[in-house]
């Protein structure tokens, strides 16, 4: 009697942990993902354009790529050649 107590115990912990550990696998919590460094891009001379109304931002830095949205339409990159001055 006493062994069936144990093993039902230990099967339902088996089923527990297995529950969980597929719980964490689908829900992408599991070992935090590191960002990336921003990388300096100054020297590129890269701009993002909008073309609805021509406003201009220019790219210092690079993390994730997202390309801005103005206007409600989303902004072109441009890059342009280093002016010589």
């Amino acid at each position: 009697m006493i062994w069936r107590l144990i093993v039902a115990f230990l099967m339902g912990a088996a089923i527990l942990v297995a529950g969980l550990w597929f719980l964490k696998g689908v829900s992408g919590s599991g070992s935090p993902t590191r960002d990336a460094e921003p990388e300096d891009v100054a020297d590129l001379d890269v701009f993002f354009v909008c073309g609805e109304c021509g406003t201009e931002y220019q790219v210092t830095k690079v993390g994730e790529l997202a390309i801005p949205r103005h206007c409600g339409e989303p902004m072109q990159a441009e890059r342009r050649p280093r002016n010589p001055n």
